[in-house]
């Protein structure tokens, strides 16, 4: 058939989500500082929560990749 696209959309959902992971990412950090720069004495309690966030963040990037290749 002449005029078709063949091809698969996957690597298009893993692309939009390795966008959504960056700016994920920016907003937890953003908000870390944030509370950081207003409560200093409070950086024991924000830094684990911000890790916890970047882990969970980038974990569903990873998990975007997966299904990408596993549903191709």
């Amino acid at each position: 058939m002449e005029g078709t696209i063949n091809g698969s959309l996957n690597l298009i959902g893993y692309g939009l989500s390795a966008i959504g992971g960056a700016i994920g990412v920016g907003l937890v950090f953003s908000a870390y500082i944030n509370g950081v720069a207003r409560q200093p004495e409070a950086q024991r309690v924000l830094q684990p929560l911000a890790f916890l966030g970047l882990a969970l963040t980038e974990a569903l990037a990873i998990l975007g990749l997966v299904f990408a290749f596993v549903l191709k």
